[in-house]
């Protein structure tokens, strides 16, 4: 018997997105994603510490947004939901204030540690500075240091206690709860050995205010750099934000009305001038001009706009003026849903991060275990005083194993990686595609209107007469125009773009499986196949070596007879885009090999790949076997990129293991596919794997950096070196590390800006 699925699975799945403050470590992470997991209903949690955003998936109506920020709220960090409405810019603007304000923060605490750190450390290196302070200062030189240390710990570093010591108290410490913790035990120690030194052992009573100041005002540093590069990650979004014009000029009456772009309505036709931002997507009504669209589809060239043209909001115009009925407004506008895509793709968690979740979720805990052993043997194995060298070295552990870097590895390199592929109009609508389209091997591309234009048009067309050239495409065209078939549209088309005038046509006959011949002008055309000629005993030798070239480059050809003589002989077949061969040839240095599927007949499927470079064919595939010619490529046991842009590409797209749709096609092709690519140029293909790769590359530095520097360091913090070479890690010095690393990582990410593609 067959049991029936539960309501919950038949219950679709709604989206949830929150904004949480106060993560500063993949700890953070963790903790953050544990507590959004056993919210009643949750299906899953995915937390990003770049983006500072949580997305839940659960059915619909069953978790409540205000259940999931009281479940945040409760383990210490804040949690607010996002709606559409939602400015996409909020996040760079928050983080231009929080770098501020930590700007301010340092600049409080350097000044009040400066003295700190010069009186105590230079009265270590230079004699003349000890015996000044000895003889001025004596016994105030510790009060001083103790005030200035105060001012710090508990002003500037306050952040640290207010959020460490709660971490502490619900058994979850966090990065703040290690710097308040080696902080906090340096002061300590310090005003016990200021105010009641007979506490403490004979020979122990040194002060390490220097130590507790100089943690809290590096660490602030380290935080300042980490939010002021973290900005950075999110220009491509803030470049995107800052496309949209704020204002609109509405026609009425006749006249242009300047309006806030919120008012413009489905149905509105605006007027655009030369220079202006396009404000929404629509069709041209009246007018025309040249577009730039760089920053929609990544090509620079601008694009000429007349009556009918879409345009998209944000695109700049340049030359003419034009009006134009809006179609797409607010969140439906294309400029909309691409910012909506990339903050997708940002906020996404690539399979190489379960790694580190994994390591970081019990990596504070184990840290904090580390720094207890670390206290323990040298308090009991220590040389003299013991006890400062145990709780120096516990407190250099404690400040040097932040997670931090970890934390940031892989989302800072998401983020930098999805905003430039926006800049060359490739979308990740799923972040997980950056890492599988690495590594595919073979990329099936359908033909029809990917790697070809999409329509027929005239490729040949040579007279027995090359004078008299426009006088047969004109008698020709005026007779295939009646035709239903796509060939007449090519020729009508090729007539119209030559600028000539279609005679009227009488007797018009199409003859199945031959051809068709009318009337046009008081001239008896004839257009049609070889066959054709044969019946009606007209010699086509003379075109007997352009009709085998033809042939061999795939095109069937075609003749025209004009009062029964042999007039020209043509050709109609879907012209190859320019980039394509140059697409092949990229995708092949990236190692990739290139197969074509069509539905084409195969000698004209062969030819096409002839001409690129293509390594195989699957020929004559009926729309539905486009699945089935992908999984028998995935039974070679490769991993398999399709591209292609039409609805009968929908099923292929969802079944590959990384789906590209060519922007230029259907919806439902968009939707199905895992990447965008805006331009409707195959081109793209080779700029998502390329950055693709270079992602996955970068992500693998950091994560070594992040791991290497804390397996390295960790023990060095602890003494190891101290038998051998009598090396010790000062904690100021280990407070520098740690925040340096953070910086180093968020640094290497940013490199992904500077991406260019193969050529």
């Amino acid at each position: 018997m067959t049991s029936l699925p539960s309501p919950r699975s038949l219950t679709p799945e709604k989206e949830l997105d929150l904004a949480i403050e106060g993560m500063t470590c993949a700890s953070c992470v963790a903790r953050v994603e544990k507590a959004l997991a056993k919210v009643p209903g949750v299906s899953s949690a995915n937390v990003n510490l770049a983006t500072e955003r949580a997305t839940i998936l659960a059915p619909a109506g069953v978790v409540s947004a205000a259940a999931l920020e009281e479940a945040v709220r409760k383990i210490g960090y804040e949690a607010r939901a996002i709606v559409a409405t939602d400015a996409p810019d909020d996040l760079s603007e928050k983080r231009d204030a929080e770098a501020s304000a930590l700007a301010r923060s340092l600049a409080v605490a350097a000044a009040l540690t400066l003295p700190v750190f010069i009186v105590e450390m230079g009265s270590h290196l230079i004699p003349a500075l000890h015996h000044w302070v000895t003889m001025t200062l004596g016994p105030w030189n510790s009060y001083l240091q103790f005030a200035l240390t105060t001012l710090v710990l508990f002003g500037p570093g306050l952040r640290f206690f207010q959020k460490g010591i709660p971490a502490l108290a619900r058994l979850a410490p966090d990065m703040n709860a290690l710097v308040a913790i080696g902080a906090g035990a340096a002061y300590l120690y310090s005003a016990v050995a200021t105010f009641l030194p007979g506490l403490l052992p004979e020979g122990t009573g040194y002060v390490y205010f220097e130590a507790a100041a100089v943690i809290v005002t590096l660490v602030l540093f380290g935080r300042m750099l980490e939010a002021r590069a973290k900005g950075r990650t999110g220009a491509a979004i803030r470049k995107l934000v800052k496309l949209r014009p704020k204002t609109a000029r509405l026609l009425r009456d006749g006249g242009p009305v300047e309006v806030e772009l919120d008012a413009v309505k489905v149905g509105d036709i605006l007027l655009v001038r030369p220079g202006d931002q396009i404000p929404v997507d629509g069709s041209v009504t009246d007018g025309s001009s040249f577009v730039d669209e760089a920053m929609i589809t990544g090509e620079p060239v601008p694009v000429e706009k007349t009556a009918g043209a879409k345009v998209v909001g944000g695109t700049i115009n340049k030359t003419g003026s034009f009006s134009f009925r809006a179609e797409k407004v607010g969140a439906d506008t294309v400029l909309a849903q691409i910012i909506r895509m990339v903050e997708s793709a940002q906020g996404a968690k690539l399979p190489i991060q379960a790694l580190v979740d994994k390591v970081t979720q019990w990596f504070v805990p184990a840290v904090m275990a580390a720094a207890l052993v670390t206290f323990g043997v040298w308090l009991a194995f220590g040389p003299e005083p013991a006890l400062s060298f145990a709780l120096v070295n516990a407190v250099a552990v404690l400040i040097i194993a932040c997670p931090c870097a970890m934390g940031l590895a892989t989302p800072t390199s998401i983020m930098v990686a999805t905003g430039r592929a926006a800049e060359f109009g490739v979308l990740f609508r799923k972040g997980d595609a950056l890492q599988t389209l690495r590594d595919t091997s073979i990329v099936a591309i359908d033909k029809t209107g990917t790697l070809t234009e999409g329509r027929p048009g005239l490729t040949d067309l040579i007279a027995v007469n090359p004078a008299e050239r426009d006088a047969v495409l004109r008698l020709v065209a005026a007779v295939e125009g009646r035709s239903e078939h796509p060939i007449g549209a090519a020729l009508v088309a090729a007539a119209k773009e030559a600028h000539l005038d279609l005679p009227e046509v009488t007797g018009f006959e199409a003859l199945p499986g031959y051809g068709v011949r009318a009337e046009a002008d008081g001239r008896a055309v004839t257009v049609g196949a070889d066959r054709l000629m044969a019946k009606l005993g007209i010699d086509i030798s003379a075109f007997a070596g352009e009709a085998a070239r033809l042939g061999e480059e795939g095109r069937s050809p075609l003749y025209a007879a004009i009062d029964g003589k042999l007039a020209a002989i043509l050709a109609i077949a879907d012209p190859v885009k320019p980039s394509s061969a140059a697409a092949v040839a990229s995708l092949h240095k990236l190692g990739r090999r290139v197969v074509m599927v069509t539905g084409d007949n195969r000698a004209t499927a062969e030819a096409i790949a002839r001409r690129l470079g293509i390594d195989e064919v699957l020929a004559e595939v009926l729309p539905d076997g486009k699945v089935e010619a992908v999984e028998r490529l995935r039974a070679r046991g490769a991993r398999v990129a399709f591209v292609g842009d039409g609805i009968n590409d929908a099923p292929a797209l969802a079944a590959a293991d990384v789906g590209l749709a060519i922007g230029t096609g259907t919806d439902v092709a968009i939707e199905s596919a895992d990447v965008v690519l805006m331009s409707g140029d195959v081109g793209g293909v080779v700029k998502a794997i390329g950055l693709s790769e270079a992602t996955i590359r970068n992500i693998k530095e950091n994560l070594f950096w992040a791991f290497a520097y804390n397996a390295a360091l960790i023990p060095i913090a602890a003494g190891a070196l101290y038998p051998a070479y009598g090396w010790l890690l000062s904690p100021m010095l280990a407070a520098g590390a740690m925040a340096m690393s953070s910086v180093f990582v968020v640094g290497n990410a940013l490199r992904l800006k500077r991406y260019r593609p193969i050529e």
